[in-house]
């Protein structure tokens, strides 16, 4: 199955590049609610799952055990900016389990804006792990093997302790076996395993439901999504789709980018979830198909319609400050599914 066109880039007022995309709408039973291109078709989730894989941090009391506030568990689910926020705050989770920052195997990586680069060059310092943007989930995969008395060296590895309970419970909350898939290494060195969008969709629809869970897995689902929309900053940082989406809906909306074009989406108030994948990888399409699902699923007030606008709609400018074009949503492949949930 081809995947349709849902995402187009204007220059003036003439098509100059187009994107293709899958997106599935799972509720939390597992019925597809909606769907577009090949949603079956297996995927790297990538940093998408993030909140996935802090589960057995929490489910596993080693988030009380090293007394992990709410901002610090949104970190763990984060793919941050390397901002003096996001950066102490993973510092002080290692600290919390014993650890300094040369236990990280994420690897070091420039913070994602140039006021924060030229920090570090103004102390004639180089970036460390902890200006990664996963620093925070590693933290927390350390503060988990601290827990489990598992080794704190080689915690990326497949095989480790802390990756076959991460490895569980993405299972069981996709519903999907994983061993069967391919499987690769992530960015920040962790395996990543390929699933059907349908499968990542129905997940996220147990995140923001916790139906059809374990007591104590959806007090665990409850109390991440809890920490992420309220400490929106966290997930992501200044200028990021995420953090200002979340800030906009208030808790009515839970979101979360990969790489490579991949988005998922908890909208408890619809008991659904979503999934999505851009085709090429691009990140400009998938935020503009995220904002076009947001918008044709949610009833906004003004104040939630002027927040997604900028998203929804990007303006494109060039060196100058000139507009020059923009990125849409093609209006067409979205409109079957305004009204289709809740």
């Amino acid at each position: 199955m081809d995947n349709p066109v849902l995402v187009e880039v204007l220059r003036g007022d003439a098509v100059e590049s187009r994107h293709r995309g899958a997106i599935a709408i799972v509720d939390a039973a597992g019925r597809k609610v909606a769907g577009l291109g090949d949603t079956a078709r297996p995927v790297f989730p990538r940093s998408a799952i993030k909140a996935l894989q802090a589960l057995p941090l929490v489910e596993s009391g080693a988030a009380d055990a090293l007394d992990l506030d709410p901002a610090e568990l949104a970190l763990a689910c984060a793919s941050h900016n390397g901002e003096e926020i996001h950066v102490n705050a993973a510092r002080v989770m290692l600290l919390k389990a014993g650890l300094e920052e040369d236990a990280l195997e994420c690897g070091s990586q420039w913070p994602a804006r140039m006021q924060d680069v030229a920090a570090i060059h103004r102390t004639d310092a180089t970036p460390c792990p902890l200006h990664n943007n996963c620093s925070g989930k590693h933290a927390g995969f350390l503060g988990l093997a601290r827990t489990l008395g598992a080794p704190t060296r080689g915690y990326v590895e497949p095989d480790h302790p802390v990756q076959i309970e991460v490895r569980a419970a993405i299972e069981e909350m996709a519903g999907v076996s994983l061993k069967d898939m391919a499987r690769g290494t992530d960015g920040c060195s962790i395996p990543t395993y390929a699933m059907p969008l349908e499968a990542a969709a129905l997940a996220f629809a147990r995140l923001g439901t916790g139906e059809g869970l374990s007591p104590l897995r959806a007090e665990a689902v409850e109390r991440l999504y809890n920490a992420c929309v309220d400490n929106a900053f966290m997930v992501a940082g200044s200028e990021r789709f995420c953090t200002e989406v979340m800030r906009t809906f208030r808790g009515r909306v839970f979101v979360k980018t990969g790489a490579e074009g991949v988005f998922t989406c908890s909208i408890p108030e619809k008991g659904i979830g979503i999934a999505l994948k851009c085709e090429d990888g691009a990140t400009r399409a998938a935020e503009t198909m995220m904002a076009a699902l947001i918008d044709a699923l949610i009833d906004k007030d003004e104040d939630e319609t002027a927040g997604l606008a900028p998203w929804l709609a990007p303006r494109l400018s060039n060196w100058t400050g000139r507009h020059v074009g923009d990125i849409r949503a093609v209006a067409d492949a979205f409109a079957p599914l305004r009204g289709i949930a809740g």
